[in-house]
């Protein structure tokens, strides 16, 4: 059988990369960043709250820890709930005990379900970013453009009625975007994504209706991966968070602010037997001069004033 000559044909076909978003960069030849109070590493904690629907849609695809057994299932369903019954509140106190600020990658239907959650979170003086409508919510290439920027705008929306404010930052469940995607967030008034996990500081991303910046969530870094899908304990967790962290000082050094995403989930880390280690080995990174804590507005912010 032979290939069609049209399969090797496509638009962006060329040398170097093989899209126009941005240019190719090393990050040790880049600017130096300096980030606020001359800290050297930031570490930039990211809550996922998600709600899932007891019926999946695996349309596109089916969402990362969604239902797995015969309807109705339980089981996964009251699992995940608990995270936002208790595990979120865990999450919250641990950070607010070290004085920590941090981005909550919330789906809007938790705006809708759970209001005293979405005050909860604010009033403690921290950001809430765009995740989506609930866990069904999934985006991919295939998808039509005009049901994607529906479901953006959906979200956005009511996580804007809830919280007072339109959200600046977007996280996609599972990271996935389609080809539109980044051009959508960028209509729809989205300062920041984080899908991109190709990088350890922002960087500018350009699209067909202008700049957006891509801070990177590397999902390397986040609980479900080491945790759940490494199978991992907690101990295992914080102590390659501990040697990230002691990397990224050696290197901040020579090269400048570094920053240090910690992907979190409620009903994974907020669990009795590890929220104690977690309360750690957070403490322990809030007892040094040259690390702080940010959201991701924050660094956004503090990255921009040096590029």
């Amino acid at each position: 059988m032979s290939l069609d000559a049209s399969y090797l044909d496509y638009p962006k076909r060329q040398r170097g990369m093989d899209h126009d978003y941005y240019p190719f960069s090393n990050l040790f030849d880049r600017k130096t960043v300096r980030w606020p109070g001359d800290k050297k590493l930031l570490i930039w904690p990211v809550i996922s709250l998600e709600y899932f629907p007891m019926v999946p849609s695996d349309d596109p695809f089916r969402a990362p820890g969604h239902m797995q057994t015969a309807y109705p299932d339980y089981r996964h369903y009251t699992a995940r709930e608990y995270g936002t019954r208790i595990g979120i509140y865990r999450l919250l106190s641990a950070f607010e005990k070290v004085g920590a600020k941090v981005s909550v990658a919330t789906n809007s239907v938790i705006a809708d379900r759970y209001p005293q959650l979405v005050e909860d979170i604010l009033s403690g003086g921290h950001e809430i970013i765009g995740h989506s409508t609930d866990m069904n919510g999934t985006i991919a290439s295939g998808m039509a453009e005009n049901d994607e920027k529906a479901l953006i705008e959906r979200s956005l929306a009511a996580l804007e009625k809830a919280a007072g404010a339109r959200a600046r930052g977007w996280l996609s469940i599972a990271r996935s975007q389609s080809f539109n995607t980044a051009k959508l967030l960028t209509e729809a008034g989205v300062d920041y994504m984080c899908d991109w996990v190709n990088d350890e500081l922002p960087y500018a991303f350009q699209t067909d209706a202008g700049p957006i910046t891509n801070i990177p969530l590397n999902h390397e870094f986040s609980d479900r991966q080491i945790i759940n899908v490494q199978q991992q304990s907690v101990d295992s967790y914080a102590q390659q968070m501990t040697d990230a962290a002691a990397w990224l000082l050696a290197e901040a050094e020579q090269y400048g602010g570094r920053m240090l995403p910690m992907h979190l989930t409620p009903y994974i880390m907020g669990l009795p037997y590890r929220i104690g280690r977690f309360e750690k080995l957070i403490a322990g990174f809030a007892d040094r001069n040259d690390i702080g804590f940010a959201r991701g507005d924050a660094i956004l912010d503090s990255w921009k004033a040096h590029t």
